[in-house]
């Protein structure tokens, strides 16, 4: 993210947020820009032994070792082949300690400003645990744009999730 981009997002009214969609499986996804580090296309990543299937791999990223995760296989859609439009999205968060991961995706879309009033809950429609990835649904230019929670989709359960 530039100097630019944070001071439009710091410029924002304080219920408003600014959100980078993504498309997966024809469905439109959006993260908090703040935790956007940078966008990358995919490049070949460094296989770890016994890490779960949607962890790709690692890469090393200017002397950060970032672990890779295929948010198709995390959240159990179809597989495709990765393509020039595939992208890894590098996700950062600071607090409680700071943690680096790249989502592999199909392609970005936008980025669109949310005010906080627009977002709905997710309805709880089955017990599978990737519920917990998604902040909320928002209405934008009549189609459902599905909110995730960078937080929690850092957290990686296992081995990988404690030392990001």
């Amino acid at each position: 993210m530039t100097a630019t981009d944070t001071a439009v997002a710091e410029n924002l009214d304080q219920d408003e947020q600014q959100y980078l969609t993504f498309i997966m499986a024809g469905e439109e996804y959006g993260v908090d820009i703040l935790a956007v580090q940078e966008i990358r296309g995919w490049e070949q990543s460094t296989v770890i032994p016994n890490a779960p299937d949607y962890i790709k791999g690692v890469i090393n990223l200017r002397g950060t070792i970032v672990p890779i995760m295929d948010l198709r296989l995390r959240f159990g859609l179809p597989t495709v082949e990765y393509s020039p439009m595939t992208v890894v999205i590098i996700l950062k968060v600071e607090q409680p300690n700071e943690r680096v991961m790249g989502i592999v995706v199909d392609a970005v879309s936008d980025v669109y400003t949310i005010a906080q009033g627009e977002t709905r809950k997710a309805p709880e429609l089955t017990e599978d645990d990737n519920s917990v990835f998604i902040d909320g649904l928002v209405n934008v230019n009549d189609k459902m744009v599905i909110l995730l929670d960078v937080e929690s989709l850092l957290s990686v359960p296992g081995h990988l999730g404690t030392h990001l």
